[in-house]
């Protein structure tokens, strides 16, 4: 379990807790809760709504602590400057990981599939739940093995990143073919470079 800790946001929106789930089982299940949830009325909606009140992001699609890192804060000023461009602070961290403006596209890139099986967990609130309890609280509902973040490394579709951003062609990627390092940098700038001027060009 890891955290995201923005001093100067509104308390309610200053913590993030962050886990990284490998060897997923019930993503298929998982995903199918959550659609029903955004349909389901009463006491017993709101409760279910809660209890998988989280932004559900595959793993594989991340690049760094400083690309999520960076879609998690541009959430949250979206939702304190009352400009969310989807229903909720966790899936406009999405929104803002995809490079183009489909609220759709984002989702079913960047959230969880059925076939997901590496599940990054985010909770953005105020930090008011310590972060064992936010962990087990999370573990009931993917059913996975938490492991560090730096683990992304042996994770990240770097193909797929590229295809999704259009880099094939980019100088940069050009430059640095043959170095798989030096590659990998140069994708992780663009993209988290992306998500940082996203709400700008919007």
């Amino acid at each position: 379990m890891d955290l995201f800790y923005f001093p100067h946001l509104a308390p309610e929106r200053a913590t993030t807790h962050v886990a990284l789930f490998r060897n997923v089982t019930n993503a298929a299940a998982l995903r199918k809760r959550i659609i029903g949830a955004s349909t389901m009325s009463g006491e017993a909606g709101e409760l279910e709504r809660e209890e998988i009140n989280y932004a559900f992001i595959e793993a594989r699609l991340i690049t760094s602590w400083l690309h999520l890192q960076t879609a998690v804060y541009q959430a949250i000023l979206a939702e304190t400057q009352n400009a969310l461009r989807t229903k909720t602070v966790h899936s406009e961290v999405l929104w803002n990981l995809n490079p183009t403006n489909n609220i759709t596209e984002a989702i079913r890139r960047y959230g969880i599939s059925d076939t997901t099986t590496s599940l990054l967990v985010v909770r953005i609130d105020a930090g008011t739940i310590p972060a064992n309890d936010m962990e087990l609280k999370m573990k009931k509902v993917v059913n996975g093995e938490i492991v560090p973040f730096s683990q992304i490394k042996d994770i990240t579709d770097w193909s797929t990143i590229k295809k999704y951003h259009k880099l094939v062609d980019e100088l940069a990627i050009k430059n640095a073919r043959g170095d798989a390092v030096k590659e990998c940098v140069a994708v992780d700038n663009i993209v988290t470079s992306t998500v940082a001027m996203k709400s700008v060009m919007a």
